[in-house]
């Protein structure tokens, strides 16, 4: 990567939400809408989702992943420089639920003023599905 990214939202990641079969759902999104991915339903921002960003519409069948939020959904935001992007957001008093690195991405939790879970995930480029 050349040159220096400002920490910034940069799109959508994904929306998550609670359903009662999350296999029934992703089948649905598959078979009816034609939106699969390894991940769940993904939608490519190119032609090519193995070499571009894409965004997630994820299922599950209770709301743990989504805790402390309480509106049975979680909103995940792409982020450029997360840990950047985190040390402003603490600065201006907003708290971090968590953060993580999975190798494929690094995440970083908070809720917004009612309650939503709000994902911020800066993808690692060299990890895309």
């Amino acid at each position: 990567m050349t040159g220096y990214i400002t920490p910034r939202v940069t799109g959508l990641g994904g929306v998550f939400y609670v359903v009662t079969d999350p296999a029934a759902t992703r089948a649905w999104y598959r078979d009816i809408l034609g939106i699969d991915g390894p991940y769940g339903p993904q939608l490519a921002w190119a032609d090519e989702p193995r070499t571009q960003p894409y965004s997630l519409i994820s299922h599950f069948a209770d709301d743990e992943y989504i805790k402390p939020g309480r509106s049975g959904f979680m909103v995940n935001l792409r982020v450029d420089q997360l840990d950047c992007f985190v040390a402003i957001l603490k600065a201006k008093g907003v708290e971090i639920l968590g953060e993580a690195d999975e190798g494929y991405g690094k995440f970083a939790w908070l809720l917004d003023p009612d309650g939503v879970k709000i994902e911020l995930w800066e993808q690692v480029e060299d990890a895309l599905p």
